[in-house]
């Protein structure tokens, strides 16, 4: 399997920002849809290769819907997803906060009518849908500062709800201690079973009040699959936790096999000393995300 799109270089300027912005908010959520990451592929080539029988069969009914959208075009999966952005705006790139959320915003209404999209956002209560895949509070934007630099990078996770579902927060003691934290993180992927859409990638929230766990939980699922955290002491928890899932035998799509999940990642954030809450996050097989990054001079590069 290869990528279809890799990278795309375009520009933009001052004058027109707030309308690039938008355009390239539409981009990402096609090419998130439709191109899955290299690290994405490599996991679900190299998954094949291992598992026999109905593992395998799964697996190579994943492979064809990668080939069948890289042909068509045609999004891999039918679940458009929930959007979710993480913006890190550089202190010397010039932007109106308020404006950027908004061009995101008008960016993935444009996209789910230009593309024909299936709108999947509806009001809690009255479950009403205006067909634009926006709508109070979606899409989710979280945004980051970075000291000195000069350049806006935006990544689109658009999340499908089998996996969105499958999502798990615990305000564990301290006593609990890893021990707890490893017991729970099991559990959750026991529960989820096979309706995230596995093999999948857990994300692992440590830390925080509740609120920022469960975010660190979601942040975790982007970082691309073969790359451990950068803190030993964090790296050997994923790699204890992955190890652990597969031996449960879940498989890939519930039906049995070696790879329940491709990595566990996580990620922290001091707490207080008297808590230690945990989250959990699951992302599917198809572990889709698109990136933006808009220089200071102007030029957009497009990635994962």
């Amino acid at each position: 399997m290869t990528s279809s799109t890799t990278e795309l270089t375009t520009t933009t300027s001052a004058a027109t920002l707030y309308e690039d912005l938008a355009e390239i908010s539409s981009a990402l959520y096609k090419k998130a849809l439709t191109d899955l990451p290299p690290d994405v592929r490599g996991a679900v080539s190299a998954a094949q290769n291992r598992e026999s029988g109905l593992a395998r069969r799964r697996l190579d009914v994943m492979v064809n819907a990668i080939g069948t959208s890289d042909r068509t075009g045609i999004i891999v999966c039918q679940d458009t997803g929930i959007c979710v952005f993480f913006v890190r705006i550089g202190t010397e790139f010039a932007v109106n906060g308020a404006r950027l959320i908004a061009a995101l915003r008008d960016g993935i209404a444009r996209a789910t009518v230009r593309y024909s999209l299936r709108s999947s956002i509806v009001h809690p209560l009255t479950r009403e849908n205006d067909q634009s895949n926006t709508g109070r509070g979606v899409p989710v934007v979280h945004v980051d500062f970075v000291d000195g630099a000069d350049d806006l990078d935006i990544l689109l996770l658009p999340k499908g709800s089998g996996s969105e579902n499958m999502s798990f927060l615990k305000m564990l003691t301290p006593a609990d201690g890893q021990a707890g934290i490893k017991k729970f993180v099991l559990d959750s992927v026991v529960a989820a079973g096979p309706k995230p859409c596995p093999p999948t990638v857990v994300g692992v929230g440590l830390g925080g009040t509740a609120d920022e766990c469960a975010a660190l939980a979601k942040r975790a699922t982007l970082r691309p699959i073969g790359e451990p955290h950068p803190e030993p002491e964090i790296a050997e928890l994923e790699a204890g936790l992955l190890e652990a899932i597969n031996q449960l035998g879940v498989g890939p799509q519930g039906l049995g096999g070696a790879t329940t999940s491709f990595a566990v990642h996580a990620e922290y954030a001091y707490t207080h000393i008297s808590m230690n809450p945990v989250a959990v996050n699951i992302q599917c097989w198809r572990g889709e995300r698109a990136r933006a990054t808009i220089h200071a001079d102007g030029r957009v590069e497009y990635g994962y």
